[in-house]
């Protein structure tokens, strides 16, 4: 499908001293009809920078009532939930909660771990919010508890061997053939999940496990590790010194971890429009949970609450096609929320979403304007996107091309909800304004800003608050996101082939993500 957008489609309401959108958004597609009225322009007008930052505030103040988060599995998710839901209801959409479980973790307050006899020593820890790395970490999922006991080897490489992951110590239920019930298992990662070895120590009476990086070259830092699954017992990673250092002296070991970590249940937030032809969808989305270590307002709160002030303006418009909205859940786990409704989703209704928009992180404060690049006409990194993700990236180069605003291309990385999607051959595409990424001076030269610095400084921490949000990228991105939804409400042919697609994968390789849970760890030796 071509589309031809006029200059005209679009008025620029954004000043310095009060940011409305850039929204004067008419169906821009040649063969889009009927063109909503004068009460449908002023619905869409109705979306403003000062109504987004309404939802950005509420969502500040869910996380400032709940534990400084809005985590899948918290209260404060589950408030932000009941937020969203109760917008969209107002606004007259058909709105489904749908329920998963996932493995749930915090931990309270910092690990302890200290050799008691002989030489006793305190070992340095990392802090739960990850803003240092000590000579020990807490692995994820790892249980609570306080212990006092004799550490014991358990089937150790030392020194190690010359290739990375060949020892076997802990990864099978032989290795603890002569240990000792009531001790804590000393284990070095190799060939197994870290999650197996914790198990079998327990299983052999283990009362604790510390599992020390391998040795080889590249395998000596502390280990951040993710069990991928709760565990009972306290389980904690260190670096190979420590390791090597606990092996030679044995001894008794005080050991104390603070955590939670079982299976709870979220929910994604899934509304359709009462509009529009049920075999034309047209969705986008948004995750609605944060870190646990900050309110998420930039991440991914303005993806939230621009793509829920787009959806209230939109829901009392009669469109062609049918609009979905979806607030996912456990994104921040790894995509948990986005993969559980593609996976489970039939393949009659997947067919019947011909395109996915992905709203993740609009407004980082050294931003950059980058849209996906749905054809890989950047030609790095990671391939484009499924048929179809091509025109969808056009439309958002003609959006800041109109208003002469610079952009750039960014990979489908993996890193955000589209993932699933194009894994289901869906036409993909979306905004984004950087994360942890550092900018180059290229881009600092078109969009302003410092350059050799994260594009958002606050990304993933408690800093992440209403003050996280540059105004201006915010405004730009909102007006891409309402773009979108008018433009392919109302186009007769959407992009890419009109075809059944295959139903998603039902296994998949581990998602990148990027939380302290996962990406920092490895559930893997």
């Amino acid at each position: 499908m071509r589309i031809t957008l006029r200059r005209g489609t679009f008025r620029v309401l954004a000043t310095a001293a009060a940011l409305s959108l850039p929204l004067a958004l008419l169906p821009a597609a040649a063969q889009a009809e009927p063109a909503p009225g004068p009460a449908e322009r002023k619905l869409i007008d109705s979306v403003t920078a000062p109504a987004v930052k309404k939802h950005l505030q509420a969502l500040q103040n869910i996380a400032d009532a709940n534990h400084g988060n809005r985590a899948a599995g918290t209260s404060g998710h589950l408030a932000s939930r009941d937020y969203v839901v109760g917008k969209l209801k107002k606004a007259g959409y058909n709105v489904t909660l749908q329920p998963f479980d996932i493995a749930y973790f915090e931990e309270k307050s910092t690990a302890l771990m200290e050799r008691v006899s002989p030489n006793p020593r305190v070992f340095t820890p990392t802090p739960p919010d990850g803003s240092s790395v000590g000579e020990f970490d807490t692995m994820t999922y790892s249980g609570p508890g306080e212990v006092t006991a004799t550490l014991q080897s358990v089937d150790l490489v030392l020194p190690p061997g010359p290739t990375p992951s060949t020892s076997n110590s802990g990864c099978e239920a032989a290795d603890f053939a002569g240990f000792t019930p009531g001790n804590i298992a000393l284990l070095q990662r190799g060939t197994c999940d870290f999650v197996v070895k914790a198990q079998n120590a327990k299983a052999a009476g283990a009362v604790a496990a510390v599992i020390f990086n391998e040795g080889q070259p590249g395998r000596t830092a502390t280990l951040l590790g993710n069990l991928g699954t709760p565990v009972t017992i306290p389980v904690v990673g260190t670096s190979f010194a420590v390791g090597q250092e606990l092996a030679a002296t044995g001894g008794v070991v005080h050991l104390k971890t603070d955590t939670i970590s079982d299976i709870r249940t979220t929910y994604n937030v899934i509304a359709d429009s009462k509009w529009g032809d049920p075999n034309k969808v047209v969705m986008s989305g948004a995750h609605l949970d944060s870190v646990p270590a900050g309110p998420g307002i930039n991440d991914d709160g303005s993806g939230t609450a621009a793509t829920l002030a787009v959806a209230e303006a939109l829901g009392k418009i009669p469109t062609r096609n049918r609009l979905r909205f979806a607030w996912w859940s456990a994104e921040e786990l790894g995509l948990l929320g986005s993969i559980h409704y593609v996976d489970t989703l039939p393949a009659a209704e997947l067919s019947k979403i011909k395109l996915f928009l992905d709203y993740d992180m609009l407004g980082s404060t050294n931003y950059a304007f980058k849209i996906y690049d749905g054809d890989d006409s950047d030609g790095v990194g990671a391939r484009g996107g499924p048929p179809g993700s091509d025109e969808i990236e056009k439309l958002y180069e003609k959006y800041f091309d109109l208003l002469h605003q610079g952009h750039n291309g960014t990979d489908f990385d993996g890193r955000s909800d589209y993932g699933p999607f194009i894994e289901a051959g869906i036409p993909s595409g979306g905004v984004f304004t950087g994360a942890e990424g550092i900018k180059t001076p290229e881009e600092a030269a078109i969009f302003g800003g410092t350059a050799g610095q994260p594009y958002d400084p606050c990304y993933h921490q408690a800093c992440d608050t209403v003050a996280n949000i540059n105004d201006k990228a915010l405004a730009l991105n909102t007006g891409a996101i309402a773009t979108a939804a008018v433009v392919y409400a109302y186009s007769r042919d959407l992009p890419g082939p009109d075809t059944a697609r295959p139903a998603a994968a039902k296994t998949r390789t581990a998602p990148t993500t990027t939380t302290k849970a996962t990406i920092d760890g490895r559930t893997t030796g």
